[in-house]
């Protein structure tokens, strides 16, 4: 523990911290924008969250499976998922009483999700990029501290220990920032909406197939055969 504690004592450094992480996210919100940032931050903070379950989809979008066999698609009611874009579909089922726009709305809630991720991807790989730099801007405020020449001995010696020390930490923290946080997170979302959108894209095609199946086949027409003469 007290090596640890040691350790601790040796590389946090709150006014580098500071400096670093402070710098970083104000200049990726000057970059980006507040609406921008405000995305990346919900994005990060949906990490936190269950992911897109397609089972527990499945079974809820099993209820309106059921209404539309017992009650028909004219009169059944639509099921309520919990999932805005799921219960947007069924709304959509529910309205057009058939299968007609229902990929094009999936389409456009695919687009608005994956836009969505891309943005806060965006926001992060730039607050990726700007970390190290604000760890050089650290180094060269600690470097700016660091005592003249003409300061007592021990007192110059131990200012001059402290900045080259903060000067270090600060370009550590920079390193560690853009590599060990930003870097990682927006790897996440970018990993998560993908596996989001093709476990969507397969509930999908699953509820397009059980609702054909649920809907009154139209009979089949006689082929009319031409060419052929009677017999005289």
């Amino acid at each position: 523990m007290e090596h640890l504690a040691t350790l601790i004592d040796q590389w946090l450094d709150p006014i580098a911290l500071g400096i670093v992480l402070g710098g970083t996210l104000l200049a990726t919100l000057l970059r980006c924008g507040f609406a921008q940032a405000r995305l990346a931050i919900t994005k990060v903070c949906a990490l936190v969250r269950p992911a897109f379950d397609p089972a527990r989809a499945k079974a809820d979008l099993a209820k309106q499976i059921a209404a539309i066999r017992t009650q028909g698609i004219l009169r059944a009611e639509p099921a309520r998922s919990g999932d805005e874009d799921l219960d947007h579909l069924v709304d959509t089922l529910a309205t057009r009483r058939s299968l007609e726009g229902l990929q094009a709305d999936h389409e456009r809630q695919r687009l608005q999700r994956t836009e969505a991720a891309q943005t806060a991807v965006d926001v992060l790989a730039h607050a990726a990029e700007l970390a190290p730099v604000l760890g050089l801007a650290g180094t060269l405020v600690a470097l700016g501290t660091m005592p003249g020449g003409s300061e007592a001995s021990a007192a110059g010696d131990v200012g001059m220990t402290g900045a080259i020390a903060m000067a270090v930490v600060t370009t550590l923290y920079g390193i560690a920032a853009a590599n060990f946080l930003f870097g990682p997170l927006a790897a996440a979302i970018q990993r998560r909406s993908a596996r989001e959108e093709r476990d969507r894209q397969a509930v999908l095609e699953w509820l397009e197939t059980a609702v054909r199946r649920t809907m009154p086949q139209a009979p089949a027409r006689p082929v009319a055969v031409s060419g052929l003469r009677k017999a005289s």
